[in-house]
């Protein structure tokens, strides 16, 4: 019997990049508040950094992931633009409030696609020097 690729995996690489990642932007949110790298590079990062999380253990290909994590950059802000943290009293909880943000603005998905861009750009599966996972 053969046994296709399993979907879930762990990849070293992807993972380190994800916590290289996860370090600079938990640095953005405790020691900047500027006008432009906190809410511009960190959300566009954020994008990068689901990329990068969900790379380190599915198999799926990179397009597919950048849009899954673009996808969900997405609807946190439509959290915000509805409101959600407040409606559901949750507002209250900081790290809540830090990790899903408490305001909408347009400029977000603007950040966010640009993130979906750069992961698009530079990828190894992008730039063909990597097989498609999927």
């Amino acid at each position: 019997m053969i046994q296709k690729d399993k979907m879930f995996t762990f990849r070293f690489r992807p993972f380190l990049v994800f916590l290289t990642l996860f370090i600079v932007e938990i640095s953005i949110a405790l020691w900047l508040d500027d006008a432009l790298i906190r809410p511009f590079v960190g959300d566009t990062l954020a994008v990068i950094l689901v990329f990068y999380f969900l790379k380190s253990f599915l198999k799926i290909a990179d397009f597919q992931l950048g849009m899954i994590s673009l996808g969900f950059a997405y609807f946190l802000e439509l959290l915000q633009y509805c409101q959600f943290l407040k409606f559901t009293g949750l507002q209250q909880y900081r790290i809540l409030v830090v990790v899903l943000g408490s305001s909408f603005d347009w400029r977000d998905l603007l950040a966010y696609t640009l993130g979906f861009v750069c992961i698009f750009l530079f990828t190894k599966e992008t730039l063909g020097l990597e097989k498609q996972a999927a």
